[in-house]
């Protein structure tokens, strides 16, 4: 009995119409060509926020990396200006790292004692919420697209099966060669915005997962940048190891590995 009603539809559709994707678009209503065409748009949309994210994530870590290794010699040697200096670089001014290390040092500059670790802690908080806002631009619209694409499909489900339905009910299209255009409309769009939705949540969870990541090594810096500032007060400005003496790696007051995702 099921194999004969698919037999029947089959043999309706072929004779009703041309179910290739230009055959339904040339079949769809205006209604249903607006949703595939707005599907479309936000699937390219969601795609090229990705790209840009991926391009920005990469040059936030690879800057970062350059100058948690770069910062290091300076910063044993409680070396303020000249890790300031470091930081301060072009070469490294788009890394997430960067702009926490300018604002702590900044404020030990300004105020190597108890106050100026408060103020550079306040600053690196501050600074922090900046970069993961930054981190997290465009994500409002990878999050839309998952959310509300497959509502845009149902908008086209419903027009199809509105002309399914009016298929049904004009003389020259009764029975299921009448209605077979208007459900494979229908179809046609519920499919799409699926497909789209999949895609933007996809991208807005991975996205989110390598902000996580990003916020964790921030909050890494931060606790190593006020550890190595307490000592810098506390030894009075004097480093440990003398001009001569090179520092060792273990003692090294922010470890770049973790920036580095080792």
């Amino acid at each position: 009995m099921i194999w004969l009603l698919l037999h029947d539809v089959a043999h309706a559709a072929e004779e009703a119409a041309d179910f290739s994707l230009l055959g339904i678009w040339n079949h769809s209503g205006l209604i249903a060509r607006i949703v595939i065409v707005t599907l479309i748009i936000m699937f390219f949309g969601t795609c090229i926020v990705s790209v840009e994210r991926i391009i920005a994530f990469m040059r936030s870590r690879g800057h970062s990396v350059k100058v948690a290794l770069a910062v290091v010699k300076p910063m044993q040697a409680y070396d303020v200006q000249g890790a300031l200096a470091v930081v301060k670089r072009d070469d490294f001014r788009a890394g997430h790292l960067t702009s926490l290390l300018r604002a702590g040092l900044a404020e030990i500059a300004e105020r190597p004692n108890a106050t100026g670790i408060h103020n550079a802690e306040r600053a690196i908080d501050k600074k922090v919420g900046e970069q993961i806002a930054k981190l997290k631009r465009w994500f409002g619209i990878m999050a839309s697209v998952g959310s509300t694409a497959p509502f845009v499909g149902l908008a086209g489900t419903t027009m199809g099966v509105i002309n399914a339905f009016q298929g049904m009910a004009s003389s020259e299209g009764a029975g299921l060669a009448g209605i077979s255009a208007g459900i494979s409309e229908a179809l046609i769009t519920t499919f799409i915005g699926i497909v789209v939705a999949i895609w933007g949540v996809w991208c807005f969870n991975f996205f989110n997962g390598w902000v996580e990541k990003v916020t964790d090594e921030l909050i890494t810096a931060r606790a190593d940048f006020l550890n190595w500032a307490e000592k810098l007060v506390a030894d009075g400005g004097v480093s440990p190891y003398g001009a001569d003496e090179p520092a060792t790696e273990d003692a090294a007051p922010m470890d770049p590995a973790p920036v580095a995702g080792k």
